[in-house]
């Protein structure tokens, strides 16, 4: 009787559970058994497994085979466990020494002629191993930057069974045919998902890419300083106006003004995109805030998460540490805005499915643009708005009160006009200017925090705002009278507090003094309070 057992990793949703593979040789018909809760990919690697062995020169041992999966309480899923299965099965053939494997992390998908095939997950799958105290793992050679990502982790990337065979036993390593320049390389297809990112708008910010400059915004200072509010603290908007007055051009150009991912950051977002297929090949991290604007069509399990079997990431995953836009937000359904809520407040999302129960990260500016009416006219005077005003109630109404309590600036977009589109007052600021402030802001912010769990104004529960941090004597005065009145609600006076500090950290204030939490108050209400709307203003 031959045994053997070699380690991959199953994901689930973004996270992974080492798995151990055991292949177990008996004497009598040959059979090869699969068990440990597969799904249909992972069974159908029994074909594959035995075709690769064979073609890659081994000897497929004719006895009673069974391969086990531990633990079998776990759902197990996709082709990135046929190294493993392959390697656990040479060992128990004694093709190779069962010790060399026994510690040894394997994923990769395994093609009839042995090649290995790259596959998604290697990331958190890395990582998972490495948490698990492996040090050691085997990639597909395609895949390797992405898991060297990971840091104490030994990364071996091969590209067909045959190499991998050599490397363990000792023997010298075939050369493989590499892919003539020009040609495209079918080996990439496992990579990305066709479609995957399209019905999420999704898309990335390369470092060295010259993107949309928000100097190309003609006007708009209002909006243009909720934008700089906004990435400085990370806190959520609303753009309220007419069609063509510039929303979603704002929108697209605020992940150019956030500051670079940390690495720590990086890591998290390359993890969901290579779980989702969205990473691109050769750029095995992503540096960049991403940004994702799904189509107002989406339903609610496009958004928050969910699929068949196991959950998927929806949008607010991957916009994790960037920005989700949700253009024509009115358009949305009822439901899957209502469950925008849980993910704003916690930054995360709990996914239950009859495949499991997934937690899926979802920490991400959120922007809402909306027209006034169905027509987008209304506030246009002369443009001939005919909307019922039951009508207009009914269509602002579609963003519900509790969500929009969680939006901390509503910004009125209003038309461009005619000096400001043809330059006359002069080009607005660049995205490097506003983006030098608002990391000079965040720098501020990350003293006053240092040594808590939050790490921007938007993450600060109010509590430690009205007792830990303080403002100046008689600020919020103005704040507490709305309160009073009705006009703010408990949760209101909160991120009034927090935006007044990210004002503070723009104005090189040690603390929210009147003025900032007046401009705060005009940010969050959209009532004139009488003070410059421009960030930074004062000295």
């Amino acid at each position: 009787m031959g045994f053997a057992r070699a380690c991959s990793v199953a994901l689930v949703g973004v996270e992974g559970v080492v798995v151990e593979v055991q292949a177990d040789l008996e004497p009598g018909v040959a059979a090869f058994t699969l068990v440990g809760l597969p799904d249909k990919s992972l069974v159908e690697s029994r074909d594959r497994v035995r075709a690769a062995v064979v073609n890659s020169g081994g000897e497929w041992p004719q006895k009673k085979l069974t391969v086990g999966l531990s633990p079998a309480s776990v759902p197990k899923g996709g082709s990135g466990f046929d190294l493993a299965v392959a390697c656990a099965v040479l060992g128990a053939a004694e093709r190779i020494d069962p010790r060399q494997i026994a510690d040894l992390v394997l994923i990769g998908e395994l093609g009839l002629d042995g090649r290995v095939r790259p596959v998604r997950g290697v990331l958190p799958a890395v990582l998972a191993a490495a948490e698990a105290g492996y040090e050691h793992v085997v990639v597909p050679e395609q895949t390797a930057g992405e898991a060297a990502l990971v840091p104490g982790i030994s990364v071996l990337g091969v590209r067909s069974l045959r190499q991998l065979i050599a490397v363990l036993a000792d023997e010298p390593v075939p050369d493989e045919e590499p892919v003539e320049p020009g040609r495209p390389d079918a080996m990439l297809a496992g990579l990305l998902v066709p479609g995957a990112g399209v019905g999420t708008g999704l898309a990335v910010d390369r470092p060295d890419s010259d993107g949309p400059d928000l100097a190309d915004v003609a006007g708009q200072h209002a909006a243009r300083t909720g934008l700089e509010v906004a990435a400085a603290g990370g806190h959520h908007l609303l753009l309220s106006g007419p069609p063509g007055a510039g929303k979603t051009m704002l929108a697209e150009r605020l992940p150019a003004v956030l500051p670079p991912l940390s690495r720590r950051e990086s890591l998290e977002v390359t993890a969901v995109h290579s779980v989702a297929g969205i990473l691109p090949p050769g750029e095995p991290l992503v540096r960049t805030p991403p940004y994702c604007a799904p189509h107002h069509s989406a339903t609610m399990q496009a958004l928050v998460g969910g699929g068949n079997g196991l959950p998927k990431p929806g949008a607010v995953s991957l916009a994790h540490r960037g920005v989700l836009f949700l253009d024509e937000a009115p358009e949305f359904s009822g439901k899957a805005l209502d469950a925008l809520r849980q993910p704003l407040e916690s930054g995360h999302v709990v996914v239950a499915r009859s495949g499991g129960v997934v937690r899926l990260p979802a920490r991400f500016l959120m922007v809402l643009a909306a027209n006034p009416c169905p027509c987008g006219r209304h506030t246009l005077h002369g443009a001939g708005c005919e909307c019922p005003s039951s009508l207009i109630r009914r269509y602002q109404a579609r963003l519900s009160g509790p969500l929009l309590d969680r939006v901390d600036l509503r910004i009125q977009v209003e038309p461009v006009s005619r000096s400001d589109l043809l330059g006359h007052g002069g080009r607005g600021e660049s995205t490097a200017t506003v983006a030098d402030r608002v990391r000079e802001a965040r720098d501020r912010a990350a003293v006053r925090l240092d040594g808590t769990p939050w790490t921007v104004n938007s993450e600060v529960p109010g509590h430690e705002l009205r007792t830990r941090w303080t403002v100046a004597p008689g600020a919020l005065s103005a704040a507490e009278r709305d309160v009073e009145r009705g006009l703010l609600t408990a949760r209101g006076l909160d991120r009034v507090l927090r935006v007044a500090w990210t004002v503070a950290d723009l104005a090189g204030h040690d603390r929210p003094d009147a003025q900032d939490v007046a401009l705060a108050l005009e940010l969050r209400t959209g009532i004139a309070r009488g003070v410059p709307a421009v960030a930074g203003a004062a000295p």
